[in-house]
């Protein structure tokens, strides 16, 4: 009985699960199906949707190229247009070509008549005056008949005659040019003797070009001379190699000659000699070595020269380089006057002068020993010897005070306080003190009276005169006959003058005046 139940059950069972079997796998077509459907639906609608996009593009596209096209075709239109445009200005400005070319060409004709009117008339005019010259011809004979019979003389005799008149004034004026030549050549013959006597007196009187460029050195006996040349001539040339200085040995007996313009360079081979001979070994190397030494030595002399003045002077805080320039000072002279005991002199007066005007005396001590620097150069300059120790003193720091009365002690700058003129006044007194320089008072005034001759001698000149001690010539002139143009051409015509013909120590400033004045009375 169960065995039944149970094959009952298994038998549903089976039959259940074979309903279902298929019930499902209907199920899932039915699924199936409608995914496909729903599938070709989106299908479709994309398809749809993609056509629908492709068409917009092909209208876009379209669009855009409607509008390329017809850019382009604007752009054609407008070059178009522009070449047409140049055609026709080309085409008016040819039109305009030929309508002055046709113009030019009238002109021309015309102008072409009436120079064949004037050819003509000019022809007509050259027959006129071909008879007139004939006309006037025949009278100048008729003339001269007529006066032949009236002063009795012949052409030809008349000639003879003229002749002989022009001969006689000719001579009579050659006679005049001949005694104007002779007083001219003697004239130039004692202005020659002059410069001759002059040149001469000149060569005798080489006292103070001696001082300034030679020194001389004595020996015991010349028999020193050979050996200071040395064998070939090379223990001379090697101290003139070491010392720049030229070394002169001649006849003259027990003595040799240094000559060189730097004091101090003579200086430095005077003693070199002095310890070479004294030693007695003079060769070369040791040549060589006595000239560093006595270098060396001259140096540390020229420093302690200098540093002595300003403790005597009572100057501090000067630069080690200007007490050096204090110190060669010493193997300086100027007009015979040796430049330190010119410096030291100016300082003193300067610092004097500087105490009764109220004015601080150590500044014008300082700029009155400074004032001359520009005389001591180690190589040569142009500049004036003021500009010059300027420039030195502002380069190693000098007070603005000094600087500008080193610099305006010869007036070639602008004075600008109470110290630049009492230095001035300083250089000028020691140096004018009787005996200080060798210039003969004689010699000063004429050089004062040819400087203001040389100005005087120019037309349109009223006065002249030399100031400064004949470093200034102020020049007066008329304002009638000189305008402003030509005094300034006038002042340096004179400094032309004076600098061709004229001699004189440093530099001359002219200074042209002209004044106008408008004078009126009031009754």
């Amino acid at each position: 009985m169960e065995i039944t139940i149970i094959s009952e059950l298994i038998a549903t069972l089976l039959i259940g699960g074979i309903i279902g079997f298929f019930l499902s796998k209907s199920s899932l077509n039915k699924f199936r199906n409608n995914k496909i459907k729903e599938a070709q639906n989106k299908a479709s609608l994309i398809i749809k949707e993609a056509v629908s996009k492709a068409e917009t593009v092909k209208q876009e596209k379209m669009l855009q190229a409607k509008e390329k096209f017809l850019e382009l075709k604007v752009q054609h239109e407008e070059q178009i247009n522009q070449r047409e445009k140049k055609i026709i200005d080309t085409e008016k400005r040819i039109k305009d070509k030929e309508s002055k070319l046709n113009d030019d060409l009238h002109q021309n004709n015309i102008q072409k008549k009436q120079l064949d009117q004037a050819i003509k008339d000019n022809q007509s005019k050259a027959d006129i005056l071909l008879k007139k010259e004939e006309e006037l011809k025949n009278l100048h004979q008729q003339q001269v008949q007529i006066l032949e019979k009236i002063s009795g003389f012949s052409a030809e005799e008349a000639k003879a005659e003229l002749i002989d008149a022009l001969k006689h004034e000719a001579k009579t004026k050659a006679q005049a040019q001949i005694q104007s030549i002779i007083e001219e050549a003697n004239l130039n013959a004692k202005a020659e003797a002059k410069k001759v006597i002059i040149q001469t007196i000149q060569r005798i009187g080489t006292e103070v070009a001696i001082e300034n460029s030679v020194s001389v050195f004595n020996i015991e006996s010349d028999e020193i001379k050979g050996r200071i040349i040395g064998r070939e001539g090379r223990n001379i040339r090697a101290l003139e190699a070491m010392t720049g200085v030229e070394i002169i040995v001649d006849d003259t007996p027990e003595s040799i000659l240094l000559s060189c313009f730097d004091p101090v360079r003579r200086e430095v081979a005077r003693l070199s000699l002095h310890k070479l001979v004294t030693d007695g070994r003079i060769h070369p190397a040791r040549i060589e070595e006595v000239v560093a030494k006595t270098q060396q030595q001259i140096e540390e002399e020229i420093i302690e020269i200098g540093k002595k003045t300003i403790l005597d002077l009572g100057i501090h805080g000067l630069n080690p380089e200007l007490v050096k320039i204090v110190g060669r000072m010493k193997y300086r002279s100027s007009y015979g006057q040796n430049l330190l005991q010119h410096s030291r002199e100016v300082a003193n007066i300067a610092g004097i002068l500087a105490s009764e005007l109220g004015v601080n005396p150590k500044i014008a001590k300082r700029a009155g020993l400074l004032h001359d620097i520009g005389k001591v150069p180690e190589e040569e300059s142009e500049l004036p010897h003021a500009i010059l120790g300027m420039q030195w003193a502002e380069k190693y720091g000098e007070n603005s005070t000094v600087v500008n009365a080193i610099g305006a002690h010869h007036d070639e700058i602008e004075m600008k306080s109470l110290i630049a003129p009492i230095v001035q006044v300083a250089d000028a007194i020691s140096g004018a003190r009787p005996g200080a320089r060798r210039q003969v008072i004689e010699s000063y005034i004429q050089r004062l009276k040819d400087l203001e001759d040389a100005a005087l001698s120019f037309d349109g000149v009223n006065t002249a005169y030399a100031i400064q001690a004949g470093r200034e010539l102020r020049v007066m002139v008329q304002s009638e006959k000189i305008d402003d143009q030509k005094a300034s051409q006038l002042s340096f015509e004179i400094s032309e003058k004076i600098q061709n013909e004229l001699t004189y120590p440093g530099q001359v400033k002219v200074t042209v005046i002209r004044e106008t004045r408008a004078v009126n009375v009031a009754r």
